[in-house]
């Protein structure tokens, strides 16, 4: 295993909410969102800051830098998954999303575009915000999963991921577009494709049978395959466990896999074994911001930039909002 690649971020953007709840406004396409009516919104707030707390302590012992912003207002119930409204990029770009939802272009936040830039080596932030005005729209890494090494975005059509704002991104970041329907096993259509697919620097996982066309599925299949890496099938039941929402990341020694503890709890042996060939896996336990309809992955904004002068490696507290 290579200890740096260019598919596995060293350093990592957090938001940590002070108010988290599950966001109304994103339920009708999002149905791996739970009902939270029966839970009381201060202890469900409470033990949100208590698990993102968790995760970005158990990434710094690690070794992974994580730069941990806190979020005190109520306006943003789903600022807990960053990685929706902007992603980084070798050679130093940064690009901004159009969300879907009005609730959550609130999440765009100055600040942290401001760390990056005094961070790290940032060329160009490109806004691509703009697009929501004509409703066209691109989640970030949540609308795309992203193989940095083969240069291809895996994106699922929906309502959250416009065919032409991933061509323009596509255009500016010299990916190649690979759009698919995907659905659960109701028929349903998935709502991003980072609940399906995680591609790592040596395996990936996938949901080869939620992707809906046979050909398309096959291809993909043999795609992530000639990549060399080795492809790990997903269930429906394991999806719904969020088990395909994880994320490689490396750390001080070696590549950990971050996912949450009922992403583990549904993965089978064999599938486990496979991947600890090459990773240390991470688990953290997650179940009130998994109410939210998304996990580990959502909560994690990779860092893909180079370094400025090396600062201390531990967790930066930002300020709020």
């Amino acid at each position: 295993m290579k200890l740096f690649s260019t598919q596995v971020p060293r350093s990592v953007v957090m938001i940590r909410p002070h108010f988290f709840a599950p966001n109304p406004a994103t339920a009708k396409d999002n149905l791996f969102q739970a009902d939270a009516s029966a839970y009381a919104p201060e202890a469900m707030a409470t033990a949100a800051y208590a698990e993102s707390t968790e995760l970005a302590a158990c990434l710094t012992r690690a070794g992974v830098e994580v730069h941990l912003f806190e979020d005190a207002t109520r306006a943003t119930p789903d600022s807990v998954f960053p990685n929706n409204w902007f992603s980084t990029h070798a050679g130093g770009h940064v690009f901004v999303y159009p969300m879907a939802s009005q609730s959550r272009r609130k999440e765009r936040r100055t600040d942290v575009l401001e760390m990056l830039k005094q961070t790290y080596r940032v060329q160009a932030v490109v806004d691509y915000s703009g697009l929501e005005q004509d409703d066209v729209f691109l989640e970030g890494t949540g609308a795309m999963v992203l193989d940095h090494v083969e240069r291809v975005a895996y994106a699922v059509k929906s309502n959250r991921m416009n065919n032409l704002a991933l061509e323009r991104f596509c255009t500016d970041t010299g990916f190649e577009p690979v759009v698919f329907e995907a659905a659960d096993a109701k028929g349903v259509a998935v709502y991003h494709t980072n609940v399906l697919m995680c591609i790592g620097s040596e395996f990936s996982m996938v949901a080869l049978d939620m992707i809906v066309d046979p050909a398309r599925r096959q291809e993909i299949a043999a795609r992530l395959a000639a990549s060399g890496r080795e492809v790990i099938n997903l269930t429906f039941d394991q999806i719904g466990h969020f088990a395909g929402n994880a994320i490689e990341i490396q750390g001080r020694d070696k590549h950990y896999l971050a996912i949450s503890a009922r992403g583990l709890a549904a993965l089978q042996q064999d599938q486990i074994a496979a991947i600890e060939k090459y990773v240390t896996i991470l688990p953290v336990s997650i179940p009130t911001i998994e109410l939210a309809g998304g996990s580990v992955r959502c909560m994690i904004a990779g860092i893909h930039l180079s370094r400025r002068p090396a600062k201390d490696n531990t967790v930066n507290i930002q300020g709020g909002i």
